[in-house]
């Protein structure tokens, strides 16, 4: 991918440079051998100008076309593939359950259970592969859907983890509010908060969920951010705390689909006491 930005770089600016040339020789001719006015000139340099703009259009599209045609065909097999890894999957996902309804041997039954397990993770990876890529090339589809069923379906996923933490979750969110968005990206940044609402928190703790005055409230109970990374804690790879295990990429996720939906975003932290992720989305009510 270097090699075609350098390329494309360099054929740029060396196209640029010759059009320039060109129209510069032609100012040069009028000038000395026509010897036309410079207001003459001024009239002269617009069609010259269109017409530099036209030549670059013409000769740049052929040869931008030839360097980027291998990236096309990247991003075609990328795209065949993920469509065709669904298959195979489902596929071993409906002779698992076939077999654990025919096993009666609890460990056969335990390995099935991991396999699938792996297979759900391959699954998801495929839905996030598949929603990066439309992404991309804007084609994400906007959805009217429930907040509060959205926050309850995103929770449950924890339940487990929540119950070992003994946290108590309390979502206080009227149950006839609809927003418009990305739904996918919607429920990824949901989902980043509140794994981080548990991961940060304490045993015995507490996470609340509340709607207020249009914007949503993530509070949890947990170690809070030292004042000074406030700013900081919405970077890639930044982590608060570096022995928790992860990438610290869910914060700047995040970010970045608030800042392209127009969801105003905050953090209201102390240590050591608690953390309160405040989303305005105004913007996205229904």
């Amino acid at each position: 991918m270097k090699t075609k930005k350098t390329d494309f770089i360099i054929s740029h600016y060396i196209l640029i440079f010759v059009i320039l040339l060109v129209v510069l020789y032609i100012q040069f001719y009028l000038l000395e051998e026509m010897n036309i006015s410079n207001f003459t000139l001024l009239i002269v340099n617009i069609p010259l100008a269109i017409a530099g703009i036209i030549a670059y259009k013409f000769f740049s599209q052929p040869l931008f076309e030839n360097i980027f045609q291998s990236e096309k065909n990247l991003d075609n097999k990328i795209k065949k593939t993920l469509h065709e890894l669904n298959t195979p999957v489902a596929t071993i996902l409906i002779n698992i359950k076939m077999l654990q309804k025919n096993t009666t041997d609890e460990k056969t039954f335990q390995r099935l259970s991991r396999i699938q397990t792996a297979c759900d993770d391959l699954l998801k990876l495929y839905d996030d592969m598949e929603y990066s890529i439309k992404k991309e090339i804007e084609t994400i589809d906007l959805q009217d859907f429930n907040l509060y069923e959205e926050i309850v379906q995103a929770k449950t996923k924890f339940d487990e983890l929540i119950a070992t933490m003994n946290i108590t979750v309390t979502i206080d969110v009227d149950t006839n509010i609809f927003i418009h968005t990305d739904k996918k990206g919607f429920d990824t940044i949901i989902n980043n908060l509140i794994s981080n609402a548990i991961k940060y928190n304490k045993p015995n703790g507490y996470i609340k969920i509340y709607l207020k005055n249009k914007t949503l409230y993530i509070e949890d109970s947990g170690i809070g951010i030292d004042p000074k990374n406030l700013f900081l804690v919405f970077d890639s790879f930044y982590q608060e705390n570096q022995a928790t295990k992860g990438f610290g990429l869910g914060l700047s996720i995040v970010k970045e689909f608030c800042d392209t939906n127009k969801i105003g975003v905050n953090i209201n932290s102390k240590e050591e006491s608690y953390t309160i992720i405040s989303l305005d989305i105004g913007n996205i009510m229904i």
